[in-house]
């Protein structure tokens, strides 16, 4: 089952359990999807679907600590049960470790030796954990191993 077909299905199930927040971030996902599908003008694939996905967490996260810094904790703990939900359709995240080994190997496959090979081994290595690993992270990560 793809991904559009398993947002459909578990739309259903909060519609007939009457979970009312699971259900709008679930349309609030498919909204957002149809919108870029709208705008690259074709049907997405699943590693698509998953990237506007992990948009939206970015934006959640943005916006929980716009409303701490705000002191809205009722707005802070809506936004964080809607990334819970978000977070149930994107793939397990790697361990910091699992992330480490695939740069170490994508660090040698491209014989990078200093911060200005950053961007060959950055874009490697984001293709090979595309959706699996913050980009943040395995940023920070790549440099740390090609800092001297």
């Amino acid at each position: 089952m793809g991904l559009e077909e398993r947002l459909v299905e578990e739309m259903k199930q909060a519609m007939k359990s009457n979970e009312k927040l699971r259900l709008s971030t679930i349309r609030m996902i498919r909204t957002s999807v149809k919108n870029k599908e709208i705008e690259v003008r074709k049907k997405l694939e699943d590693e698509e679907i998953l990237r506007v996905i992990q948009g939206m967490m970015r934006k959640s996260e943005e916006s929980v600590e716009q409303f701490r810094a705000g002191g809205r904790m009722d707005l802070v703990e809506k936004e964080t049960q809607e990334m819970e939900i978000l977070k149930s359709f994107l793939p397990k995240s790697l361990s910091q470790e699992e992330i480490l080994k695939v740069i170490d190997e994508t660090i040698q496959e491209n014989q990078a030796s200093s911060l200005k090979d950053l961007g060959k081994v950055m874009k490697s290595v984001m293709s090979k954990l595309a959706g699996k690993a913050d980009g943040k992270l395995i940023n920070q990560l790549v440099k740390e191993r090609l800092s001297p």
